[in-house]
């Protein structure tokens, strides 16, 4: 301490010293010593500089304008639940425009146990039913993705995949009629956590139930009922949606003719799972979140943002943001600061920006966590088939006047562990610490057989497959695994394409933006 007071106290003194400068000395260590008699000019900057020092400080505080933009979203939404009337609150209507709806009045049971005693399906479609029905394909979603694939009479903005439907196109609307729904659990017009609980009349919100990808698909099927369609042409789709085409063919393998699954997986891996649950637990931390009771309150818009950058960071690719971003700044005349500074810095906050009030975020944890619990292996579908066959025994065996206590029964007694985790004897670690070579599975590698009995339904079904060699996300592997997998069930119809980084550097985000490489392998393969 007396040292840090006696250097403070120099610098303080230094100005005076230099007003009053002593002859040079070659021994002096004090070189301001040696330094010009000052002007009037210098000997202002030199104040102005050590200004703080005067107050106390050192330096100057930080300016934070990211915090600042935060704090005044959070002001102008808490003012507008102060001004308005009704209960809704200042969260947006996460709807994207005019939909199609289907409202199913039957319960839908659910894997965990939970319930949708009725429900709605919001869905678009393209192109035109033939006479015998046998020209649909079920087009699936990404997690956050409404059914506004492809521009509409209705709604004419332009759709998620815009490019690739329509008269010609990878899905061609002068052969096929397409259908794309928002799954349940969502928010563009599904039921899910925003919805209202017919039961009493409130909104969900973390009173809605677990999903799993096979609850969402069952929805879909209910959706094709209504419509009278027995049987699909095809199902396709990417990422999420490459998961929910593979289970809609293990759950109606009678019921689906093709399958298309792209930059998905036939079970969700560790990377992906532990990249959606930072996620959740940075949105679930925002004290706005409230436990989910967040509806007709200043929503969870910071969380929202964090979990959306997160996410960014896994959609595309380093060596794409090498060539967009490289290490520029924004404005390198300013100095560095701790809020958006570099280049892909201000790109993941424009991203997490334009994503926080639209999409509820309660829907993000429910459809992300029903994204890590897939797994179409043989035992964990025996599993959920067991779960669902005692459900139904019990319900049946209660019969009619006790069936509202028995769908309302599921209750969640996940505890946590009392001790951390620790590695086990054998584990990975253990082994990379001896040296072994660690890795994803070689290409050409046997498949789990877990996972091929889980996709034996699938032997008889002409299948696509694609991945894209820089995506992080889902990466080149998993889609072949699903490819092996199916080959080794004894599938002999299973197109598999890879698009190397050459081909594309745009990671996950490349079943968006390639009509060459995916649209095109998609075109032939439907014919």
């Amino acid at each position: 301490m007396k040292l840090q007071r006696s250097a403070l106290t120099g610098l303080r003194q230094i100005p005076a010293t230099i007003a009053s400068p002593a002859p040079k000395s070659r021994t002096s260590s004090r070189l301001i010593l040696s330094s010009p008699p000052p002007t009037p000019q210098r000997q202002q900057r030199h104040f102005h500089a050590l200004s703080p020092l005067r107050s106390g400080a050192s330096n100057p505080a930080l300016a934070f304008p990211c915090l600042d933009a935060l704090e005044t979203r959070s002001a102008k939404l808490e003012a507008t639940t102060r001004t308005r009337s009704d209960a809704s609150g200042p969260e947006p209507s996460y709807t994207v425009g005019a939909t199609q709806k289907y409202h199913c009045a039957d319960p839908l049971l659910l894997d965990w146990g939970g319930v949708l005693r009725s429900f709605d399906i919001a869905y678009e479609t393209w192109g035109s039913l033939n006479a015998d029905k046998s020209n649909v394909i079920l087009l699936h979603t990404g997690l956050s993705a409404s059914s506004h694939a492809h521009s509409t009479e209705a709604n004419p903005a332009p759709g998620w995949w815009e490019k690739f439907i329509g008269p010609g196109k990878s899905l061609d609307t002068d052969k096929y009629f397409i259908i794309c729904t928002n799954v349940i659990g969502g928010c563009y017009g599904s039921t899910g956590p925003s919805s209202v609980d017919p039961a009493d009349g409130q909104i969900y919100a973390t009173r809605f139930p677990i999903l799993t990808m096979e609850d969402m698909v069952r929805a879909q099927f209910r959706l094709l009922d209504g419509l009278g369609i027995e049987k699909l042409y095809a199902s396709v789709g990417s990422s999420m949606g490459g998961m929910l085409s593979l289970a809609s063919g293990t759950l109606f393998p009678d019921r689906v003719g093709r399958i298309v699954s792209i930059s998905g997986c036939a079970r969700s891996h560790p990377y992906s799972i532990a990249m959606r649950h930072t996620q959740r637990q940075v949105l679930m931390m925002d004290p706005n979140w409230n436990r989910g009771f967040y509806y007709g309150r200043v929503p969870p818009h910071a969380g929202m943002k964090l979990a959306r950058e997160i996410a960014t960071v896994t959609y595309r690719s380093g060596p794409e943001w090498e060539q967009r971003f490289a290490r520029r700044r924004a404005d390198p005349t300013k100095p560095p600061a701790l809020c958006p500074d570099f280049l892909i810095e201000t790109y993941l906050d424009h991203a997490g920006e334009k994503f926080c009030l639209t999409y509820d975020p309660n829907s993000l944890l429910y459809v992300s966590k029903a994204m890590d619990l897939f797994d179409l292996g043989v035992e964990a579908r025996r599993a959920a088939a067991g779960r669902r066959a005692e459900r139904e025994e019990r319900l049946a065996a209660g019969g009619e006047g006790q069936q509202s206590s028995s769908l309302a029964d599921s209750s969640c007694s996940l505890t946590l562990p009392e001790t951390p985790y620790e590695e086990q004897p054998g584990s990975v670690a253990e082994e990379a610490e001896a040296g072994s070579a660690l890795g994803a599975a070689p290409q050409g590698a046997r498949p789990p057989e877990d996972l091929i009995r889980g996709l034996a339904p699938l032997r008889d079904h002409p299948a696509l497959v694609m991945g894209v060699a820089s995506d992080i996300l889902f990466p080149a592997w998993q889609q072949r695994e699903v490819a092996e997998a199916l080959k080794a069930s004894g599938n002999r119809n299973v197109a598999y394409h890879e698009l190397s980084e050459e081909q594309s550097m745009f990671g996950h985000d490349t079943f968006l933006l390639d009509l060459k490489n995916i649209g095109g392998n998609l075109k032939n393969f439907l014919g």
